[in-house]
C-alpha cells in the first residue's frame, strides 16, 4: 500500500484511490523570465518519478502543470531585451521545453498558460467578490480578504490573528495588510510609455491577474473532480500554496485537494538556489557536463522532502555508480527467453522486487531504491560466472526497476561510450571491432561481419565500406 507524506496533515497517509479513478496531479510550473535552473530540475524530476511510479502500479494519471507567462519579472526582462512580452515569453517557454526534454521529463497532459486562462480567472474572482471573500480597492485592485477565510493558515500552520499586532499590521483604511492581490489594476497614465502594456478588460477595469489566483483557476478547469496530488517546491508553501488553498476553499468548498507534496530546496553556496538571489546553476550548463541520467540519479539519491546540498563530488559519485551498473548490464545484455529459474532463484528475484516496492511505497524512498540498484548490480556481478541464468534474469529486473524511476533507459554501450572517463577504453574496443569485421569480410563470413556492423551501430558508430577499407563516423 502506497503511503505519501501529506504536508496538510504532516503525516504519511495511505493513497486510498481506486485504480478505476484517474489521478489528478497538479504541479506549479515555471515563471518564464529566464532559463530553468537546478531547483526546477529537482522538483520536476521528482514529480516525473512519481507519475512514472503511479502508472507502473496501475493508475491512470492526469498531469497538469501551468506556465506563468505574464508577470512583472517577464515584463521587465522583455523591456530590457527590447522584445515584446509575448515574443520573449514564447521564446523562454521554448527554451524551458528544450531543457525538460533533455532531462527526459514526461510531458504533462495539460500545460496551460496563464494568458490562456484569463476568462476562468475573472470568473472565479467574481465569485469571490460576490461571496465577500474579496473586495475592490479604490485604485481598482481586487484583493482577497484573509480575515473572512476561517481556514486560512491550515496548510502552512501559520496562526493568523487579526487582533494581534505582533502578527498583523493595518492599513489606514483598516484593511488587513496581508490581503493579497487577485487582480492588478492597470494605470492608464502608464500606457504612453509602453512599459506596462499587458492587460485585459475586466468588470473592475483594465488589468492582469495576481500570481496566486492563476493556479486555482487552472486546476479547477483541468482537474474537474478535485486535485489528488498537488505538488511544488517547499518555498511555495507560504504564501503561494496557502493563498491558493484559501482561494480554492472559498470558490468551491466541495473541490478537494487531497495530498499536498513539497520537494526540499536545493542549497548552493549555503543559500537556496534562487534567480532573485543570483545563486543558481542552469539546467543546460549542468547537462554540458553530465548525462541526464546522472543528474536524475543524483537527485533521487536524496529523499525528495529533504534539502539537497549541491555538491559536484556527489555528481561524480553518481556518474561512477551508473558506470558500474551500465557495465553490468552491458556484460549481461542478452536475455535468453528459454531460461528457466529454479525455486531458490525465483525467491531471490522476488526478494529484490519486494525491497523495491516496499521502498517506493514508503513515501517514494528513492535513496533506498538507488542503493538497491547498486547492490543488485554488485550481486549480479558476483553470481554471473556460476549462475548466468539468474544473473541475466536479474539484469532484466535491474533495468525494469531503473526504468520506473526514469533510469537505465539508455543503450548501455552508448552510455558508457559517452562517458569521458572511459572514452579511451571504448575507442580501443571500437577499433578492435572494426578490425575484426574487416577480417570476417576478407574471409567472406558476411553474417558475422553484419553482426559486428549492428553492434557498432548500437555504439553510435556507422560503418561505410570502400573498395579497399572501411571508414566510420559517429552518429
Amino acid at each position: 500500500m502506497l503511503k505519501i507524506f501529506n504536508t496538510l496533515t504532516k503525516m504519511k497517509e495511505k493513497f486510498f484511490f481506486s485504480y478505476k479513478k484517474i489521478i489528478n496531479i497538479y504541479v506549479c510550473g515555471v515563471t518564464t523570465y529566464d532559463f530553468c535552473h537546478i531547483g526546477h530540475a529537482r522538483t520536476f524530476l521528482i514529480f516525473d518519478m512519481l507519475i512514472r511510479y503511479l502508472q507502473n502500479i496501475g493508475y491512470v494519471t492526469n498531469y497538469v502543470r501551468n506556465i506563468t507567462d505574464i508577470d512583472d519579472k517577464i515584463i521587465n526582462r522583455a523591456i530590457n531585451n527590447n522584445e515584446s512580452v509575448k515574443n520573449f515569453s514564447l521564446r523562454m517557454i521554448s527554451e524551458m521545453k528544450k531543457d525538460f526534454f533533455s532531462l527526459g521529463l514526461l510531458e504533462p497532459n495539460y500545460e496551460p498558460k496563464v494568458t490562456e486562462s484569463i476568462t476562468d480567472i475573472i470568473s472565479i474572482i467574481k465569485k469571490l467578490i460576490n461571496n465577500k471573500y474579496a473586495y475592490i480597492e479604490k485604485n481598482g485592485d481586487v484583493l482577497f480578504s484573509i480575515k473572512n477565510c476561517s481556514k486560512y493558515g491550515k496548510l502552512s500552520r501559520r496562526l493568523i490573528n487579526i487582533h494581534d499586532k505582533k502578527n498583523t499590521d493595518f492599513k489606514k483604511n483598516n484593511v488587513f495588510i496581508k490581503d493579497f492581490v487577485l487582480w492588478k489594476n492597470f494605470l492608464l497614465k502608464k500606457q504612453t510609455d509602453k512599459k506596462d502594456s499587458v492587460f485585459w478588460d475586466s468588470p473592475w477595469g483594465l488589468g492582469r491577474p495576481g500570481w496566486h489566483i492563476e493556479c486555482s483557476a487552472i486546476h479547477q478547469r483541468y482537474c474537474l473532480d478535485g486535485v489528488d496530488i498537488h505538488g511544488g517546491g517547499i518555498d511555495l508553501l507560504f504564501p503561494h500554496h496557502e493563498n491558493e488553498l484559501a482561494q480554492s476553499c472559498c470558490i468551491n468548498s466541495d473541490f478537494p485537494i487531497h495530498f499536498w507534496m513539497h520537494t526540499g530546496m536545493v542549497i548552493l553556496n549555503n543559500k537556496k538556489v534562487s534567480k532573485s538571489l543570483n545563486n543558481f546553476i542552469t539546467i543546460r550548463s549542468l547537462l554540458l557536463k553530465y548525462h541526464p541520467e546522472v543528474i536524475r540519479y543524483y537527485f533521487l539519491s536524496t529523499h525528495y522532502r529533504h534539502p539537497l546540498y549541491y555538491n559536484e563530488n556527489n555528481l561524480i559519485i553518481s556518474q561512477k555508480i551508473l558506470n558500474r551498473i551500465y557495465t553490468v548490464i552491458s556484460d549481461n545484455y542478452l536475455i535468453l527467453l528459454t531460461d528457466v529459474l529454479d525455486f531458490k532463484d525465483k525467491k531471490i528475484r522476488n526478494n529484490f522486487k519486494k525491497k523495491f516496492y516496499n521502498a517506493m511505497n514508503d513515501d517514494f524512498n528513492t535513496p533506498k531504491v538507488c542503493s538497491l540498484l547498486y547492490d543488485l548490480s554488485r550481486y549480479i556481478n558476483m553470481i554471473y560466472k556460476n549462475n548466468r541464468i539468474l544473473a541475466r534474469a536479474l539484469v532484466s529486473d535491474l533495468i525494469y526497476f531503473g526504468n520506473i524511476l526514469g533510469l537505465l533507459k539508455t543503450n548501455p554501450e552508448k552510455f558508457l561510450f559517452q562517458n569521458p572517463s572511459i572514452y579511451s577504453k571504448k575507442m580501443n574496443f571500437i577499433n578492435k571491432l572494426i578490425k575484426l569485421r574487416m577480417y570476417y569480410r576478407d574471409i567472406k563470413k558476411w553474417e558475422l561481419a553484419d553482426k559486428i556492423r549492428n553492434k557498432l551501430l548500437n555504439l553510435g558508430v556507422k560503418i561505410q565500406d570502400t573498395k579497399n577499407n572501411s571508414i566510420y563516423r559517429f552518429l
